[in-house]
């Protein structure tokens, strides 16, 4: 991909502004970090309720943090690979990428997404990453129709699943239920991908590429529950995926700890044992070190272990090739050294059994499932009459279109709040509750 094509945006603008000397991927942080999407987070679960405590970490400190460590990767792959120096992205680039991953998360972390994906099943679906392209290509009213209008690189950075989803396959019959509180979450966890309303946006950012690398990127690979998984993704792409991770695994750890939901005990079993059996590697050596500076009563200790993990993690991850691509953009990706990657994987595996699927946390979310499910219906039954005035315009368009104007309703609530959510649904169907001031929409 040359450096023009890289840096094109959909729409081209003729803005003048007075001695601006930044970068194209400059403009493009400064247009994530300034959107209303981005600063939603902030009220966003990422893994325990926002509101349950101001210590727990929201999408949007999730967000600075994987910025801060994906820029530390970069730092790192270009000393370790100068060849690939001029090839990485810059920091603006990577913080960009980091900054947005998670702005098309609805409310209620991963019951919201089931309870949409699930209200949208016979209208293309529903999923975090495909939201998160579609509002900053389409929906973030930074300009009349192309959202943020990005650089094509900073799109094509945000593709963790390059692929529509209509070519994943669809839920099985059986999954479908006619009662929402029947609803099994891990029966609708979506597939990963793009939605079939935005193909012509993912057309765009492809475009440059050779049609051998168009093909290749699309390919996929059985995941779980047998649904296809993508199988590429750019060298952008993987550096913010394991900035994602390393974020996720180590500080929704101390998280954990820090409120008393996961023990010393299990900790021991189910991360240091494991770790430990590696042998020659350096968490695996000092494993039994971190673990007692994790759970120490000092808050300093446990800082020092966090800082620990991740700098052994970001220190241990190098370019490898991957597929046969023209492209060098896309040949080549960020991975972890072995052993690095079990260690990762061990942490990763720790927080979602100990922590994701505690039922305290699960009943949060099948709350919030409930929610989000009960709004959509509510929304659908009549969108003239309870949709936002700005909102029944796009059904209405959408409509006009040959649609069903349920991904606008879709568009809608995901990207609530957490509390706006909440609140609204208060307001619709309890008694003697919602005035005004109260049902003011953001949107």
């Amino acid at each position: 991909m040359q450096y023009s094509d890289s840096m094109a945006r959909r729409f081209e603008e003729s803005k003048q502004r007075q001695d601006d000397q930044r970068s194209p991927l400059q403009r493009d942080k400064a247009r994530i970090m300034h959107s209303a999407a981005f600063r939603r987070l902030q009220a966003k679960t990422q893994v325990l309720g926002v509101g349950m405590n101001d210590f727990y970490r929201t999408r949007l400190t999730h967000s600075l943090e994987a910025a801060q460590i994906g820029t530390g990767i970069a730092a790192q792959l270009r000393r370790a690979h100068p060849q690939h120096a001029e090839l990485i992205g810059s920091d603006h680039l990577i913080e960009s990428l980091c900054l947005a991953h998670d702005l098309g998360h609805p409310p209620y972390g991963h019951g919201g997404e089931v309870a949409l994906n699930y209200m949208m099943r016979d209208h293309g679906g529903f999923e975090g990453n495909g939201q998160t392209f579609r509002i900053l290509a389409r929906l973030e009213p930074y300009t009349e129709s192309f959202g943020m209008n990005l650089t094509r690189r900073t799109l094509l950075g945000v593709l963790k699943y390059p692929v529509l989803l209509s070519s994943l396959g669809g839920h099985p019959e059986e999954a479908h239920s006619g009662n929402f509180r029947q609803l099994k979450a891990d029966e609708w966890a979506p597939g990963k991908g793009i939605f079939d309303d935005d193909a012509e946006i993912l057309d765009w950012v492809l475009a440059p590429l050779s049609e051998r690398d168009k093909t290749l990127l699309t390919q996929t690979r059985p995941g779980p529950r047998g649904r296809p998984h993508s199988l590429y993704r750019s060298l952008d792409a993987s550096i913010m995926e394991m900035a994602d991770d390393i974020a996720y695994s180590v500080h929704d750890l101390e998280d954990a700890i820090v409120m008393g939901i996961v023990s010393y005990g299990s900790w021991r079993q189910k991360v240091a044992e494991p770790i430990r059996a590696i042998g020659d590697n350096y968490l695996a050596q000092r494993i039994d070190a971190i673990g007692e500076k994790l759970f120490s009563d000092e808050h300093h200790q446990r800082k020092d272990a966090i800082g620990t993990l991740v700098n052994a993690f970001v220190t241990h991850i190098r370019i490898d090739k991957q597929g046969e691509f023209d492209s060098p953009l896309l040949a080549y990706h960020a991975v972890m050294e072995p052993g690095f990657d079990t260690c990762l994987n061990q942490l990763k595996r720790f927080v979602f059994e100990c922590v994701i699927r505690k039922p305290e946390v699960q009943i949060l979310e099948y709350k919030g499932q409930q929610v989000v499910m009960e709004l959509f219906e509510a929304f659908a039954s009549d969108p003239l009459r309870l949709l936002p005035k700005s909102t029944q315009k796009r059904w209405q368009a959408a409509r006009e279109a040959g649609h069903s104007g349920h991904r606008v309703i879709a568009d809608y609530i995901s990207g609530m709040t957490d509390e706006f959510a909440a609140r609204l649904h208060q307001n619709l169907f309890t008694p003697k509750m919602g005035n005004l001031a109260e049902l003011h929409s953001p949107f």
